[in-house]
Order: C-alpha cells, then structure tokens, then sequence
C-alpha cells in the first residue's frame, strides 16, 4: 500500500552546522488513514537566536529528548524509504538535506510542494507556505481537519505548516488533473518536482517587479554578477543561465 509522507523540519539555524530540533509530519495511506507526528529532538548544536525568533523553540524545550534518529518519527520514516512512497515537504531540499545529516539515505519518490506551486500556481506573485494558506482560503478549513486529528495551528511550527501543506497537496492535486487530465497527479508533481521553473518577474533586489528577460537586455552585468557571488536557489539559476546564455531562448 502506498503511503505519502508529508513532513517538516525545525532547525537550530540555516547554516551546514545546524541539526533538526523538531519533526512534524503527517503519514496518510491510500484508505485516509493519518498518522500524526509531533516531535522535539535533541541536538548537541546550540540553537541560534535569529531561529528561536522564527520557531519558538528555545533551548528547555529540547533537554531530555531524544536525539532526531531515535525520534519515532525517523524510525517510520526510514520504514516507508521505498521508491512506491511518496516524501513531501514545501522546499524539500532544505528537510531533505537537514535528514541526510543524520545518515538518511533516500528512496521515497519526492514532491516538493513549493516548486510545484511554482509551476501550477504561476501567476502568484509568491509561493511561501504562509502567502499560500491566505491566498487560496485553507485557513477556512484547517481548524476542522486540525480537530480530526488533535492538532494545534500555529505557523513556523512543524505539525501546523504540515497541516497546511496537507491541505495545499489537495489543491495541487486537484489543478494538476485540471492542467494535465491525462496524467496521474502524484506522478505528474513529481516530474514538476525535478523541473525547474523559469522565473518570469524578479521579487526582490533593485529589479523587484521588473522582467527577468527585460532587465537581461538592459543589464545583463547585473546578473553575471548574481549568478556569480549570491547563494541563489536551483530556479533562479536555471532563469539566469537560460536569459544570459541566449536572449532567444526563453
């Protein structure tokens, strides 16, 4: 029976250093069955303030747990680690690479919700999990699903971004069959998961709200330089290198 893993990750920093200090996920089957997890852990490496600002998770709240592979989540993560599974998460580079430093080693098929937004949701102007819950009116019907399964809201907080992002993979299931009718939604998100988006309009820096093509004419320095010197996610790359290699291949 296939299982789809939906889960989040909450972390003592953003840095190569940092260690998962919480676990929330969601584990439904193919009969609705939902397995809820809601997890601290404990991690030798100190927790930044800059995290604590955005989590809420300070220091006491970790002491005595266990350690992130002996939480039980982890253990019924690696039990579901075959390819006929399905690993979900809103940025899943991020949680991915944070379990892979605790020696995950992956087999699941993997849906990045985030990209997929990207791709089926195209003309928003963002795609964060928060920006999402809003725009496309989920928070009406948390609550509900939140009771169903003993959980409480709270956002930046493992177990309540997973819910939201439960209730987004709905939505993202039902447009892909809307956008793409002759393919199985799962799979399909999937290939949208390993293809990266061109980003049409830059969201920040001195081009905000200006066309990534547009501003490649007139100041293709720019964003040589960007592409050279700024950390940039794996779509901005894939936008940049297609605008900068040829002014036609967009």
């Amino acid at each position: 029976m296939q299982h789809y893993v939906l889960f989040d990750t909450e972390t003592t920093g953003n840095q190569e250093d940092d260690r998962v200090i919480q676990f929330g996920a969601m584990i439904v089957d193919q009969k609705g069955k939902v397995e809820a997890y809601d997890e601290f852990c404990h991690s030798d490496v100190a927790i930044k303030i800059e995290a604590m600002e955005v989590h809420n998770i300070t220091p006491d709240l970790i002491v005595g747990k266990p350690k992130a592979v002996e939480t039980t989540f982890y253990k019924r993560l690696e039990e579901l680690n075959t390819p006929e599974n399905f690993l979900i998460a809103h940025n899943i580079s991020f949680d991915m690479g944070m379990i892979q430093k605790e020696g995950f080693v992956n087999n699941f098929q993997l849906i990045d919700t985030l990209r997929c937004a990207k791709h089926l949701y195209s003309e928003m102007p963002y795609h964060r999990l928060q920006y999402l819950r809003y725009a496309l009116e989920l928070y009406k019907t948390e609550q509900a699903e939140a009771n169903k399964h003993g959980i409480t809201i709270k956002a930046h907080d493992a177990i309540g971004d997973v819910l939201v992002m439960k209730l987004f993979l709905t939505k993202l299931v039902g447009k892909c069959r809307e956008v793409y009718p002759d393919y199985n939604p799962m799979e399909k998100l999937v290939e949208l998961t390993k293809t990266p988006v061109f980003i049409k309009t830059f969201k920040f820096g001195k081009h905000k709200g200006k066309e990534v093509a547009e501003v490649a004419k007139n100041d293709s320095g720019y964003l040589n330089w960007m592409r050279s010197n700024m950390d940039l996610d794996e779509d901005l790359k894939y936008t940049l290198d297609k605008v900068l290699g040829s002014n036609d291949s967009y």
